[in-house]
């Protein structure tokens, strides 16, 4: 029997935030997530931001009928950013040689807490967990939320670029965050703001 896959969702819509923003994508969201952010810090938590994705629920599917899925909803897309949740959890070289077989361009966004498998063309890092727990240390870009308050990270990770993005509220961007985040980026040139603008849209 083929090895199936818990799926969340599958839809086509715009990259709200970092390096790809902007662009036409396949979401490709996994159920499941080894973390829990919240508020306050904890073991499974920086602190600073609730997590707002619904990423509990899904259904079970094999690579052969996610390519399916795919299809019916890219149009003309190529690109596919396998999210969760946390996609590491169930990415394996089973599933990527079926998309890439399909012609498809593969990005992914993970909190790095596990390494990935290779065959993937663009890995955006949004860490979740203290630094020295980070695994996948090599990727396209790095995002930190970040509240106010908090510091630019002296990240793990080695990436050709290295954006902050300001904590929201659900759909709300925390103004005193945004301001912060500002500032953050005018001190420190080598990082760049990425502002979460899918939420802003009410995009998923």
């Amino acid at each position: 029997m083929p090895k199936q896959y818990t799926v969340n969702e599958i839809f086509l819509s715009t990259q709200g935030e970092g390096a790809r923003a902007g662009t036409q994508n396949v979401f490709l969201r996994f159920t499941g997530c080894n973390l829990q952010c919240s508020i306050k810090p904890g073991p499974l938590s920086p602190g600073g931001f609730d997590c707002d994705t619904e990423f509990q629920s899904g259904r079970k599917l094999t690579a052969a009928e996610i390519v399916e899925e795919i299809h019916n909803v890219r149009q003309d897309c190529r690109w596919v950013i396998m999210t969760g949740g946390e996609p590491a959890l169930q990415i394996d070289s089973g599933l990527l040689a079926a998309l890439k077989a399909a012609g498809l361009k593969l990005a992914v966004e993970t909190n790095g807490s596990k390494s990935l498998p290779a065959g993937i063309d663009y890995i955006a890092v949004s860490p979740k967990v203290a630094e020295h727990c980070i695994r996948q240390i090599h990727a396209d870009e790095v995002r930190y939320v970040r509240g106010y308050g908090q510091a630019i990270p002296k990240t793990a990770v080695r990436a050709n670029r290295k954006f902050i993005s300001p904590a929201f509220s659900g759909t709300t961007i925390d103004s005193r965050a945004e301001q912060w985040c500002r500032d953050l980026v005018a001190a420190n040139p080598s990082w760049e703001l990425s502002i979460q603008n899918h939420k802003l849209a009410g995009m998923r």
